[in-house]
C-alpha cells in the first residue's frame, strides 16, 4: 500500500495547481512499481500532456479545470491504484489461481424498472419487478474486490431509481469506481451534490442524437430532460458522458461532427457507442445499422479521437484495441436485476445465478468455459461479437453448455437469435475484412 499513500500525498501537491502540477505527479507516480501494461498507459498521458496542441492535451486540460476538485481527487486515485496499479496485479493473480477469465469491470442492473419505454431496449425483455437488493450489490463488489475488480457499471432498467441505494454503495466503498448508465431524466440538484460529494460515480447518459432522433426512441420531451441533466452535472463538475445507440435511422446524425462538437460544449468527457441488437422475439430487424453505416462509424469514431478532446468508444468497432470480444469476465460481464449472471449485456444466456452461487462460481459456469476457450471468435479483430459478426459461433457455445435464456417474457431459443444476424454479419465480413487489412498494413509500416 505504500503506492497509495505516496499518491496521497502527490494528489495533495496536485491540488495547489492542478495544471501546472499534473504532468509532475504523472511522471512521479510511473515510477511506482507495476505492470507492464500499466506502466504503458502513464507513459501515453505523458505524451498526450507533451503534446499541447493534440486534442488529448486539451481533453486533460479540462478535466483538471473543470471537474469539481474531491470529484478529481477521487477518481485519479480510484483508477490509478485500485483499478489500475494494485488491482491489475490482483486480477492477474486470480486469473492464475482459479484458471478462469477474471474481469476488469461488472456491470450489473440494481433494477429492471424504468420509467422510460424505449424502442428496441435490450432490456426490455426483462421482468420489470426484479431488482438486487442493496445486500446483494455490496456482496457482490465486496467479492469482485478480493478478485481485483475495481470497477462497477449500473444499467438496468434506470439505475437511478435506486438512487439512494447508489449513493450508499458509493459511499462504503470510496475505493472504487461507478459508472451508471442512466437516461438522465431523474437527474436533480440534490442528488447532483451528492454525487459530488461521494466523488467516485459518474455516469453516460443515454441519447439518440438530436431531439428527433431520441424523442423517436424514447418518448416526447425525453431530449430537453437529458440536455437539462447534463447542464445540472456540468455545473456540479461531476464527470459524464453520454450512450448513443446508432441504427439504421440515425447514424448519419450521431456520427456527425456537429453532433460530437454539441456533446463537447454539453460537458461531456466521454461518448460510448452501441450498436443496435435485435434481442426478443418482437425486435425491429429493420433497426440494425447496415455494414456500410458501421464503417462509416469506425471511420468517424477514429478520426474524432485525433481531432476532438473527448474520449469516444465503439462498443463493437473498437475489437482491434482490446483483441476481439471482452465478454463473459475476460473484461466484463452482466448481471441483470434477476441475478442471472450473463456473459454480456447483449447475450441473454446462462447457467448461474449470483443468488445461488459465489461470483468465482459463475466466473467459472460451463457458457463461461466456452466463452474462454473461443476469444478470439476469429483473427480479424474488427468482427469481435459472437452474436453480431460470429453467430455461428454463439449458437454452438449456448448449446453445448446448455444454457438457459435469461428472458421470461419469450424465452428466446439462441437458434432464432442467431439467425436474425447471420445476414448482417455475412455482409460486415465483407466490408471488416478490408477495413482489418489496411489497419494491419499501417501497423507493419
Amino acid at each position: 500500500m505504500l503506492s497509495k499513500k505516496v499518491l496521497n500525498e502527490g494528489f495533495k501537491y496536485l491540488e495547489k495547481d492542478p495544471v501546472k502540477n499534473f504532468p509532475k505527479l504523472v511522471k512521479w507516480a510511473s515510477k511506482i512499481p507495476m505492470q507492464e501494461r500499466t506502466k504503458r498507459q502513464f507513459d501515453k498521458i505523458v505524451e498526450y500532456w507533451d503534446d499541447e496542441d493534440g486534442p488529448w492535451h486539451k481533453f486533460i486540460y479540462n478535466l483538471l479545470t473543470e471537474l469539481d476538485s474531491n470529484v478529481r481527487k477521487t477518481l485519479l486515485m480510484n483508477l490509478t491504484i485500485h483499478a489500475g496499479i494494485e488491482g491489475a496485479k490482483v486480477l492477474d493473480e486470480s486469473r492464475a489461481k482459479y484458471d478462469c477469465n477474471v474481469p476488469w469491470a461488472i456491470l450489473m442492473d440494481p433494477t429492471s424498472a424504468c420509467n422510460l419505454k424505449c424502442k428496441g431496449c435490450w432490456a426490455a425483455e426483462y421482468e420489470k419487478t426484479d431488482s438486487l437488493n442493496y445486500e446483494t450489490l455490496d456482496d457482490i463488489i465486496n467479492q469482485g474486490k478480493a478478485l481485483g475488480t475495481y470497477s462497477y457499471i449500473y444499467s438496468g432498467g434506470e439505475p437511478l431509481i435506486r438512487k439512494d441505494d447508489i449513493i450508499k454503495l458509493a459511499k462504503a466503498h470510496n475505493d472504487c469506481v461507478f459508472l451508471a448508465f442512466t437516461n438522465g431524466t431523474l437527474i436533480d440538484d440534490e442528488f447532483a451534490h451528492k454525487v459530488q460529494q461521494v466523488g467516485n460515480l459518474t455516469f453516460a447518459i443515454s441519447i439518440e442524437g438530436f431531439e428527433e432522433e431520441t424523442d423517436m426512441r424514447r418518448g416526447a420531451g425525453t431530449y430537453k430532460k437529458v440536455i437539462a441533466a447534463m447542464d445540472i452535472l456540468k455545473k456540479h463538475g461531476i464527470a459524464f458522458g453520454f450512450s448513443t445507440c446508432y441504427h439504421s435511422k440515425n447514424e448519419d446524425v450521431i456520427s456527425s461532427e456537429k453532433y460530437i462538437d454539441y456533446m463537447i460544449e454539453k460537458g461531456c468527457v466521454l461518448g460510448w457507442f452501441f450498436t443496435y441488437i435485435p434481442l426478443g422475439k418482437d425486435a425491429v430487424v429493420d433497426l440494425i445499422a447496415t455494414a456500410e453505416q458501421r464503417k462509416h462509424m469506425y471511420e468517424k469514431v477514429r478520426e474524432y479521437r485525433n481531432t476532438k478532446p473527448i474520449f469516444t468508444m465503439d462498443f463493437w468497432n473498437d475489437g482491434s484495441y482490446v483483441n476481439g470480444c471482452i465478454a463473459a469476465g475476460r473484461r466484463y460481464l452482466h448481471i441483470n436485476a434477476n441475478g442471472d449472471v450473463e456473459p454480456c449485456a447483449f447475450i441473454h444466456y446462462s447457467s448461474a445465478n449470483i443468488h445461488d452461487v459465489s461470483l468465482i462460481e459463475a466466473l467459472q459456469q460451463p457458457l463461461f468455459k466456452e466463452y474462454k476457450k473461443n476469444q478470439p471468435f476469429n483473427d480479424n479483430m474488427l468482427r469481435p461479437c459472437p452474436l453480431l459478426d460470429n453467430p455461428n459461433y454463439l449458437k454452438k457455445m449456448v448449446l453445448d453448455s446448455k444454457a438457459k435464456s435469461t428472458q421470461p417474457k419469450d424465452r428466446e431459443n439462441v437458434v432464432d437469435l442467431t439467425n436474425k444476424t447471420q445476414k448482417i454479419s455475412k455482409e460486415w465480413e465483407v466490408v471488416s475484412t478490408k477495413l482489418w487489412q489496411s489497419e494491419q498494413r499501417k501497423s507493419v509500416n
